[in-house]
């Protein structure tokens, strides 16, 4: 990153910014490799506390299930993001469009509390009228996270289906390609690396979320950041800290390769630009 021109006051300003931001979370690693079971004093290198993980039936249960449940919720939000994203780029005006876009768009900025509490009297309604669900789970958290994962989506591929040149699929078009093989066999293709970064968006956000599931749960289904929530409750453990790792590095992958999907996707843009 180039600094050169900037004045010693901005300089500073960005250093206090970026140590604001991303002390706590350094201060987290290494003290998941700390030996002694207090989390304030330093008693030496030590990866115990990752092999503590693996023998913890109640961590790895809710690892698996947050896991499911973020790999069904990133399928299904890019099913129905991308054909969110196709009725806004490709139809044209239509009646409800509007409140098509409100929808998308205002589940970007909705608190998270107010998404869930609306969540859980959706579910509570459904179930005084139609009787389900009979108790929320696995299913109720699904549907949760696709409402507001999809939309994350829908703006992916949506700005990458507003920049793409549909000569190619208007010469298959003329040669007489029906419809879907044309988006088999050029469009998807062509979107596929929005697809990818919305899938992998999708499943962070529904990997670690923690209010909306925290609504739309029961007891049957606790996922993962609410049983770090419930061992927080207790005190800050090492095991603690070893887990809070494990989910800042896959996040962080996951963000990183999301990130080079998307800077591709807008190199690509530019080409056939």
């Amino acid at each position: 990153m180039k600094v050169t021109g900037l004045s010693p006051f901005v300089l500073v300003c960005m250093v206090l910014g970026f140590v604001f931001l991303y002390a706590p979370i350094v201060m987290l690693i290494v003290f998941s490799f700390n030996a002694s079971r207090l989390v304030t004093v330093w008693a030496g290198f030590s990866t115990k506390w990752y092999g503590e993980l693996l023998h913890d039936d109640q961590v790895l249960s809710a690892a698996y299930l947050s896991f499911r449940i973020a790999f069904m919720n990133g399928i299904f939000s890019v099913i129905l993001g991308t054909m969110a994203a196709f009725a806004l780029v490709r139809f044209g005006r239509f009646w409800g469009r509007s409140i098509l876009i409100q929808s998308v768009s205002s589940r970007l900025v909705l608190p998270d509390v107010i998404l869930g509490l609306s969540i859980l009297l959706l579910f509570v309604s459904t179930r005084s009228i139609i009787g389900w669900p009979e108790q929320r789970g696995v299913m109720t958290i699904l549907i949760s996270h696709v409402t507001f994962s999809s939309a994350y989506v829908a703006i992916v591929v949506q700005s990458r289906l507003a920049g793409l040149d549909r000569t190619y699929e208007e010469a298959a078009f003329d040669l007489g390609a029906p419809p879907f093989a044309v988006f088999r066999t050029i469009t998807l293709p062509l979107i596929a690396p929005s697809l990818v970064a919305g899938f992998l968006l999708a499943f962070i956000l529904s990997f670690d979320d923690l209010v909306i599931a925290s609504f739309a749960s029961g007891p049957s289904a606790t996922t993962l950041p609410m049983v770090i929530f419930s061992k927080v409750r207790l005190g800050i453990s090492p095991e603690v800290n070893a887990l809070a790792t494990i989910i800042v590095v896959v996040v962080a992958l996951g963000v990183v390769f999301a990130g080079r999907l998307l800077q591709q996707q807008d190199t690509q843009r530019k080409k056939t630009g």
